[in-house]
């Protein structure tokens, strides 16, 4: 059997995916003003994701500046699809519009402001895939919202899932029969936090526990 490599983290810093000057740019601006965002390497998965299972219609759960956002989209956009991205603050919504107008996403992107749980109990799916990333202690109420909205077979990806707010979650989702999870402690370079977990449900057909 080969050796692992002496340093892994070190090893896979280099293997961060680059991103284009925009991204930098919001990359940066975090930096400065910290913003939490996903980081390349989560953005570059939530944009495989949802190429790969053909995501035409997608649900984000947290704005921010739209870092997320424009993985999100582009993929939706090769999917012929669109994204509908929720976003608790007016002036986060403003700066993320700006942004996915600059991305060219602007008609691809449409940003929601209000809580998140109110917006989605007024919603109607289905929706191919769901990106939930925000405050960790209201994601156990959001995924009946979740179930709900994302159609039999429709991905959930959770960010943050390492943060004691979302132990219910975490437990709720990995025995709840209406999902089939997966919890991932991973290591993140230009995440917020670098380490942390993700987690990956499939939405089944079956009726599982009520809320």
């Amino acid at each position: 059997m080969c050796a692992m490599m002496p340093d892994l983290e070190g090893y896979f810093r280099g293997l961060v995916p680059r991103t284009d000057p925009l991204l930098q740019e919001l990359e940066a601006e975090a930096a400065r003003e910290s913003i939490p965002i996903v980081g390349p390497v989560v953005g570059e998965l939530l944009f495989i994701l949802a190429r790969v299972t053909g995501a035409a219609r997608i649900l984000e759960l947290g704005t921010a500046t739209g870092y997320s956002g424009i993985f999100l989209g582009r993929a939706a956009a090769a999917n012929q699809g669109r994204v509908v991205s929720l976003e608790l603050d007016e002036a986060m919504a403003t700066r993320a519009r700006a942004n996915f107008d600059r991305a060219g996403l602007d008609q691809v992107v449409e940003v929601k402001v209000g809580e998140a749980l109110t917006l989605m109990a007024e919603m109607s799916g289905p929706f191919d895939l769901a990106f939930l990333d925000i405050d960790k202690e209201s994601y156990l109420p959001a995924l009946s919202c979740c179930r709900r909205l994302l159609r039999p077979g429709g991905l959930l990806v959770a960010d943050n899932v390492g943060f004691t707010g979302a132990a219910d979650f975490n437990q709720e989702i990995l025995t709840n029969p209406a999902w089939r999870a997966i919890h991932l402690l991973s290591f993140l370079p230009r995440h917020s936090p670098e380490h942390d977990g993700l987690a990956l449900a499939l939405r089944v057909a079956l009726p599982g526990k009520l809320w």
